[in-house]
């Protein structure tokens, strides 16, 4: 599995909030998110409950799209724009993508949520102070 490329992967650990899309049938939903980030898996960890809206949307369609974005330093946008598919962590990631997730945020340790990996398949990077308009992508 190829490493993202560093400057967007760097992007990624300094943020805790990303806006993931969903769709079930021909109606997108949009939900955000705080997320850990396992550079080495190439993955996003999220916790939802079992009945919000976006998680029934992926009973039916695992696919997700979603972005993770720095507004605070305009004119200098940077984001990422990601793709990926969303699933229950498979056993042996679990308990990293839990530990990881919960010492990033301590107040979800006592909460009966679930824990999901999004496991990214495309990542575009934009950071303008790279010069304008410039994008970097990655492709699983």
């Amino acid at each position: 599995m190829s490493a993202l490329d560093q400057r967007i992967s760097s992007f990624i650990k300094t943020h805790s909030v990303l806006t993931m899309a969903t769709s079930f049938g021909d109606e997108p939903y949009c939900a955000n998110l705080f997320y850990a980030f396992l550079p080495e898996d190439n993955c996003l960890v999220v916790t939802s409950d079992m009945n919000t809206k976006h998680i029934r949307n992926i009973s039916h369609n695992i696919f997700v799209a979603g972005s993770i974005i720095d507004a605070c330093n305009l004119p200098m946008a940077k984001g990422v724009q990601f793709q990926g598919v969303i699933s229950e962590p498979l056993q042996e990631l679990a308990e990293k993508a839990r530990k990881v997730y919960s010492n990033l945020f301590p107040f979800s340790r006592g909460m009966n949520t679930t824990l999901w990996v999004i496991d990214l398949t495309y990542v575009k990077y934009t950071d303008s102070s790279l010069g304008f308009g410039k994008k970097l992508t990655w492709k699983k």
